[in-house]
């Protein structure tokens, strides 16, 4: 197994989102790494949790990354998350991105939870995307 490669797919993800026009359209550029401290309004996208297993097979080191990307929203409703998230999902899903380091072999979408904040007027939806990578 190798994790060499979980920094360099972060970024191309990142990169990949930020410079999609029409995720940028729906949240005004709001597209975080790290989203900034506070309350943040309006609706915007955010990296979020990941889980790494080991893919290594005779050609090579590798890897499975389940990455969740999110989109928050305190419009009413679901249908802006909605729109949001389809906007993720078709920038992602198939994506040929280069990687600093290694290969992505592929990158498809796994699952996604929508739901409303508790205690907060937001909603929430969490995708998840399975990516396998080679260590070059």
């Amino acid at each position: 197994m190798t994790y060499g490669v979980a920094s360099a797919l972060q970024e191309a993800i990142y990169q990949h989102l930020v410079a999609d026009p029409a995720l940028n359209a729906l949240v005004a550029g709001a597209i975080y790494d790290a989203v900034p401290p506070g309350l943040v309004t309006g609706t915007y996208v955010s990296l979020g949790p990941e889980d790494v297993r080991e893919a290594s097979d005779t050609t090579g080191h590798g890897a499975v990354h389940e990455i969740t990307v999110s989109v928050v929203t305190d419009a009413a409703g679901f249908n802006q998350a909605k729109a949001a998230a389809t906007a993720v999902s078709d920038a992602l899903v198939d994506a040929n991105l280069p990687l600093a380091r290694g290969t992505l072999v592929y990158l498809n979408f796994h699952r996604a939870r929508a739901r409303r904040v508790q205690d907060a007027d937001m909603r929430r939806i969490d995708l998840k995307f399975r990516a396998r990578v080679q260590d070059d």
